[in-house]
């Protein structure tokens, strides 16, 4: 075992404070990270408040890791010490289940095993997240980075891109294909960039009309105000597809009614439950409502490839770790553009 710098929440809605994990040793099978960088999501915050009544405290938060792999166990293949690795959501499944099998352990049977505040075998009972120095996990959990990405920026495409980039290919969005992005934060900002390199028109639909410039910055061809009634009457029955990342529950009607027959909304961001659904908005145009959480390992290392190629990272403000509370609060007012980032190097 080894003694690890972290930052952890003790109790729900407690500050994010400095805390010391065990790491366990380096397995035959596992890679140690030393980390550089840790991207802050909204779950990162739900955990620490315990918003979904699950967290087991000390939670240390942070699932969008990049660093240098330090150590390496004798069976493993995939890397080198020196080399960069990335971890996501997950460090673990059960690899036996179709899902695993299909590539989807995301969606594992059994319950894939996440980077944090999952139960584990390792010390103290539960994962702790990457908002320390180091961790260890699975080489076939381990990400490999593209030497052309920026690593800062690569850290959120760990969540925020591959749960954007996965429903968005599993569609198959692309040429031809109108996709609406709803919502721009940490994952919209995400969306707007993959719909536009994967060649759909893409429109931003939004309610601020101050995010307009941003979001064709981003590589919107259009954007739709849905606070403006004609505007959206206008754009009745026209998308193919719709990605939706509002993380709080919401009336889904006017996004549904944008649909074209056989189109398909995809919930991304709301983890809770939506107050209702009007089956008759999707019986009348054979609609689709469907829902996707992150990727699989091969989807997710496709995904950081793809942005290698078409030179896309996550736009980014970086903050030391004693930042990590206004980072919270700042979240919650959505005042980020568009994703906050640790340098874990000030730990």
């Amino acid at each position: 075992m080894n003694t690890t710098p972290a930052y952890a929440a003790q109790k729900k809605n407690s500050p994010v404070k400095p805390f010391s994990i065990q790491r366990r040793s380096v397995g035959p099978k596992d890679v140690r990270i030393e980390i550089d960088y840790c991207g802050v999501c909204h779950t990162d915050l739900h955990f620490v408040n315990n918003d979904w009544g699950m967290s087991e405290y000390p939670v240390v938060p942070g699932h969008e890791i990049v660093g240098k792999v330090s150590e390496v166990g004798s069976q493993v293949t995939k890397f080198t010490e020196g080399d960069l690795g990335a971890i996501g959501c997950m460090v673990y499944s059960c690899g036996n289940c179709s899902s695993c099998e299909n590539g989807c352990e995301q969606y594992c049977l059994q319950g894939f095993t996440a980077t944090y505040n999952s139960p584990t075998k390792d010390p103290g009972g539960i994962t702790y997240g990457g908002d320390s120095k180091a961790i260890v996990a699975d080489e076939s959990f381990i990400l490999q980075i593209p030497d052309s990405l920026a690593i800062e920026g690569t850290a959120p495409l760990l969540c925020a891109g591959i749960t954007t980039y996965s429903p968005m290919k599993h569609w198959q969005a692309g040429s031809g294909m109108k996709v609406g992005v709803v919502g721009l934060g940490g994952l919209g900002h995400m969306g707007v960039k993959f719909a536009h390199a994967m060649g759909a028109h893409t429109v931003m639909i939004t309610t601020s009309t101050h995010k307009a410039e941003d979001a064709k910055k981003l590589g919107a061809d259009e954007v739709l105000l849905s606070t403006n009634r004609e505007a959206m009457s206008n754009e009745l029955g026209t998308f193919d597809f719709i990605l939706n990342t509002i993380p709080v529950n919401h009336s889904i009607d006017p996004y549904l009614d944008l649909l074209k027959v056989d189109g398909t909304m995809c919930v991304v961001g709301a983890v809770e439950p939506l107050d209702k659904v009007n089956a008759a908005q999707l019986m009348f145009g054979r609609k689709t409502l469907a829902g996707s959480i992150i990727g699989g390992i091969q989807e997710t290392q496709e995904m950081l490839n793809f942005c290698a190629e078409k030179n896309i990272v996550s736009d980014v403000e970086i903050i030391a770790i004693d930042q990590i509370n206004l980072a919270f609060e700042r979240l919650v007012k959505s005042e980020v553009k568009y994703r906050f980032v640790i340098d874990m190097s000030t730990l």
